[in-house]
């Protein structure tokens, strides 16, 4: 995405030249997303997050791009849903891959697992900017339930 683009993406980050990670996308959004070159969306929140976009699939599609729907319960997050996105974003290696939430928090631990366990990126190359702010709350306890991500083993995926 130009920059302008992925300005306009809430807490946009692309931790790899074929991974762009961000809050919800708007319709108009998508279309940028489009234009950009992405080949997939994958979508990590509930399908009633706010700011959850109706027939996101669909739009994304009629976009040409395929869509991925893996929700994520915030409050609940699993070590299975973490190996179920590793298996999802290895299959899509060699495309350009858009993982969005609704405001980057749980795609950004995802990512950051799948990084550093799959692709043996560095802690510092695999932490987005929302991450190292969110990781302080999730370290005093606030949103202790995403500790389980942040610490699963590689054998967690498996």
């Amino acid at each position: 995405m130009s920059k302008t683009e992925t300005h306009s993406l809430l807490n946009f980050f692309a931790p790899t030249e074929l991974i762009g990670t961000s809050g919800q996308p708007s319709p108009a959004q998508l279309e940028d997303v489009a234009r950009s070159g992405y080949t997939t969306v994958v979508n990590l929140a509930m399908h009633d997050s706010n700011p959850a976009v109706a027939e996101e699939g669909h739009l994304v599609s009629g976009l040409g791009m395929d869509y991925i729907h893996l929700p994520i319960p915030f409050n609940a997050p699993e070590t299975k849903h973490l190996r179920r996105f590793c298996q999802i974003m290895d299959v899509l290696a060699e495309d350009k891959v858009l993982v969005h939430c609704a405001v980057n928090a749980r795609v950004s631990a995802f990512i950051y697992k799948y990084l550093t366990l799959r692709r043996g990126y560095s802690d510092d190359a695999a932490t987005s900017p929302l991450l190292a702010e969110w990781r302080s709350q999730i370290e005093s306890g606030q949103y202790s339930q995403w500790q389980v991500i942040l610490d699963a083993p590689e054998e967690a995926l498996e």
